[in-house]
């Protein structure tokens, strides 16, 4: 697939409600200034509404602009009225009727313009964001297979079926070699594409990348019948309720089985990936409609060299399960509490794990995150410096002026979306290219033994 720098971002979307409007207001001139009558309104009516439907399947078709679907509601919106102006026009096109009333007239396209407002809302909220440009060699390709794990009944469904675990391969296209993996986990109701921008860096620069979806955990993904899974509501209340508002004890119980549920999807993708290697066969837990490319894929890993990382719960995943196998060689942790490092509460404080973190890893955060963490009176975010101070090589790098959600694409998919869930003020854009860079050197030093570490401790 193409890596195109974002064109247009709401642009499009703005044109054709401005033209859109304009066309109306042009409706209403005409009608008070020289058609008047009844019938020559409902012609030029039908002539207007032609050209909004030319005029948006125009843009529509613009090769740069990109989610199309968009645009989709308004299309219907304006064909839908070209076809009721056109009927009506033909029907009564020789019968005068008197005289269009100015109000009536008037009402007609405040009434159209409010109209075409909400049909136009998802091009307002989202952009035609499609990636970064990339720093690599290779061009960037993907396959998918959902994977179902035969040792495990979802908790999360009550007809005892098996859990499953969508896989999105992320690889360098007509790329010969092995290439390290990189194995992404997002966030508690993300998305498997929330940092697409940085599995594109690292695939450009000779990298492997699969992008879970955690089923129940995810905002929304699909089985293997086709069907949609949406986040489990009780999942919600647990992670958006006040921390104050449950003891140490059932904080800790809660955190613990929600990293389970995300470390045996890793595990199980993980294994399964690595089987699939060593037997050059996919077996009966695979599920693709694209399985020569997948297996073809999967021969290009090197399993021999795994980094692992995540965003927010995404990242204590990562990091736990970097802790718990021997073949892990490199973890960042983006903006994520490492609960996972949590043993247990005494004394009414969090007790840690002191034992040395086996793996470097990396934690990136926002400043203000970082600065909880030196303020945080319950010690439940201080487990992350207790872990870094504990691991192998362990970093912690900040970003000036960014917020949760800055860590990851959806602010330049929709702006609108991602000031309501937490962007601050740094241009989302330079944000996610120096995290991207940061992410990438790391990799490269740990998984590649390439170059240097140039990571700053703060951007």
């Amino acid at each position: 697939m193409p890596i195109t720098k974002p064109k247009g971002r709401l642009i499009m979307g703005i044109i054709f409600f401005i033209l859109f409007t304009l066309a109306e207001i042009a409706l209403v001139v005409l009608t008070f200034t020289k058609f008047r009558e009844k019938a020559s309104w409902r012609k030029n009516r039908a002539i207007i509404r032609a050209a909004e439907v030319v005029l948006l399947l125009g843009m529509i078709l613009i090769p740069t602009v990109n989610m199309k679907w968009r645009f989709f509601g308004a299309l219907i919106v304006v064909a839908v009225r070209l076809l009721i102006a056109g009927i009506v026009w033909l029907v009564m096109r020789k019968k005068s009727n008197g005289l269009r009333k100015k109000p009536v007239t008037v009402i007609s396209c405040v009434l159209s313009v409010v109209l075409i407002a909400f049909s136009l809302v998802p091009a307002f909220i989202f952009t035609n964001y499609n990636g970064l440009p990339t720093t690599g060699e290779y061009q960037v390709n993907e396959t998918s297979a959902i994977l179902v794990d035969e040792s495990r009944v979802d908790e999360f469904e009550s007809d005892g079926s098996f859990r499953e675990v969508p896989a999105h391969f992320y690889y360098p296209e007509n790329a010969e070699g092995e290439y390290p993996l990189v194995i992404f986990s997002h966030g508690a109701f993300g998305y498997y594409q929330s940092n697409f921008s940085t599995y594109a860096e690292l695939v450009s620069n000779g990298y492997i990348v699969v992008a879970l979806d955690h089923p129940h955990h995810s905002f929304f993904t699909k089985d293997t019948d086709g069907k949609m899974i949406t986040v489990d509501e009780k999942f919600i209340y647990e992670v958006t309720r006040d921390d104050d508002a449950v003891s140490k004890e059932e904080m800790m119980t809660d955190s613990q089985a929600w990293l389970k549920v995300r470390v045996d999807d890793e595990n199980f993708v993980l294994d399964t990936i690595k089987e699939a290697k060593n037997s050059g066969t996919l077996s009966t837990a695979w599920h693709t409609s694209d399985a020569d490319t997948v297996l073809s894929v999967i021969n290009r890993i090197d399993t021999d060299k795994i980094g692992l990382t995540g965003h927010s719960l995404g990242g204590a995943t990562a990091v736990e399960l970097g802790r718990e196998r021997t073949d892990i060689d490199a973890v960042i942790d983006i903006d994520g509490t490492m609960m996972g490092e949590i043993t247990g509460v005494m004394d009414g404080e969090y007790t840690y794990n002191s034992e040395s973190y086996p793996v470097p890893v990396l934690a990136l955060f926002t400043e203000n995150n970082y600065n909880m963490i030196e303020s945080d009176e319950s010690g439940f975010y201080r487990v992350n410096e207790n872990m870094i101070n504990n691991a192998k090589d362990g970093r912690i790098v900040t970003f000036e002026n960014a917020e949760h959600m800055d860590f990851t694409d959806l602010p330049l998919f929709s702006p609108f979306l991602g000031n309501m869930l937490g962007s601050g003020e740094r241009d989302n854009e330079e944000m996610m290219n120096t995290l991207n860079s940061v992410v990438l050197n790391w990799f490269d030093y740990y998984l590649k033994g390439n170059g240097a570490l140039n990571i700053q401790p703060q951007y």
